[in-house]
């Protein structure tokens, strides 16, 4: 059964970019997004912005609400296995190139290019990434 679901999800994806006639980029499950801290699915709209992937993480961030959290500590990684508990919605945008964003309101999405999110400092700069550094034993069940 798992893995028909998994198979759903990943056609889905690859549905998504069909649709946009863009290259499809897996988001594996075993990876990582940044997810805001105060994330809330009942809060629209939900939105998500995918820069280059590197490491653990796919470069997806998401978050609930009108602003882009501010915050140099407002997103945790979360493995993309779990979003399907969270937000299960959203899980067929995660196929979309690096350079994509979508927000998305119950019924209604708008799903869009933004070039300036390829334009970012090295991954190691990155907040989710030095938090995945600095709590690694944990995280990968060694502490």
């Amino acid at each position: 059964m798992f893995m028909i679901g998994n198979i759903e999800i990943i056609n889905s994806q690859i549905w998504e970019c069909k649709k946009r006639r863009v290259e499809f980029v897996e988001s594996p499950f075993y990876l990582m997004v940044g997810l805001a801290k105060d994330f809330d699915s009942q809060v629209l709209p939900v939105n998500g912005l995918r820069h280059p992937p590197e490491g653990v993480s796919t470069g997806w961030y998401i978050w609930s609400s009108e602003n882009f959290p501010s915050e140099d500590d407002s997103f945790e990684p979360v493995h993309v296995i779990h979003l399907l508990d969270i937000i299960p919605g959203i899980v067929g945008y995660l196929g979309l190139p690096p350079g994509w964003r979508f927000l998305r309101t119950g019924e209604y999405e708008d799903v869009w290019t933004d070039e300036k999110l390829l334009d970012i400092e090295p991954f190691t700069n990155n907040h989710l990434f030095g938090y995945f550094m600095n709590n690694r034993d944990v995280l990968l069940g060694r502490e």
